[in-house]
């Protein structure tokens, strides 16, 4: 088993954490054209995917041969829902560049059986190693939907969000918590932590208490994301906020 390795870099604001996403993923999908991309969707990332339009924009890098992967997907919302996280991705980056749509892939909130949809995304998130798989991280320390307790060994799945969780995402949502799905299926923590790279990146104050229990915390269940410290290579952007609770 590789050794664990853990890069932390820390940068003034959200523009600087999301310039600097921006130079890690650009450099993957320039050194490897058919690169396979795990996703994420939340406000944290739409810095970073701005600057991936931009680019592809200005300096014309490619995304044709480039394949994706969805971390998660509320139940019971699609496409054609504007808070369903396929709709995000497309509003905020596949729209905007070349990816084949056939390369896009997310699980399936809508599907008439979820435990199948589950078993179908593992397999295919088995064919498909990420390069690099994108995440943020919840206030109370979940990646993906994988809130705390989620066993470290879970593949793709269906979670029963915490109210804290459905109360962050409710700003997302016209009429309040009350539209909020009250699950989701997500890839398990099994999943990610097969990608070949991590990158996760986190700004403000209401994140310092998850990034010191990620970084400096045991490595238990009940912050999920402390499973990413024995990963042979991560890299983690925070801004100072988020920074500011660490000791070492």
């Amino acid at each position: 088993m590789a050794e664990a390795n853990i890069t932390v870099i820390i940068k003034r604001n959200y523009e600087e954490v999301s310039a600097e996403a921006f130079r890690y993923m650009k450099e993957i999908v320039e050194n490897k054209k058919d690169a396979i991309l795990g996703l994420a969707t939340g406000s944290t990332p739409i810095g970073l995917y701005k600057k991936m339009i931009e680019d592809h924009k200005n300096n014309g890098t490619s995304y044709k041969d480039i394949k994706t992967v969805n971390l998660d997907e509320y139940v019971g919302l699609g496409a054609e829902s504007d808070q369903s996280y396929v709709y995000f991705m497309h509003d905020n980056l596949f729209d905007h560049i070349d990816i084949n749509e056939s390369n896009v892939n997310l699980p399936n909130g809508k599907a008439e059986d979820m435990d199948k949809e589950c078993e179908r995304y593992t397999a295919l998130l088995n064919d498909m190693r990420q390069d690099v798989q994108l995440l943020g991280i919840g206030a109370n320390g979940h990646i993906g939907f994988n809130e705390p307790g989620t066993p470290f060994d879970s593949t793709t799945n269906i979670v029963k969000l915490k109210e804290k969780t459905r109360m962050d995402n409710a700003r997302f949502f016209d009429g309040g918590i009350d539209e909020v799905p009250t699950h989701a299926i997500t890839m398990g923590i099994k999943n990610v932590m097969n990608a070949k790279s991590i990158l996760l990146i986190a700004n403000g104050e209401n994140k310092a208490d998850a990034i010191k229990a990620m970084l400096e915390g045991e490595v238990s269940e009940e912050c999920p994301a402390s499973i990413l410290q024995t990963h042979p290579n991560v890299v983690v952007i925070i801004d100072d906020a988020a920074a500011s609770k660490l000791t070492k």
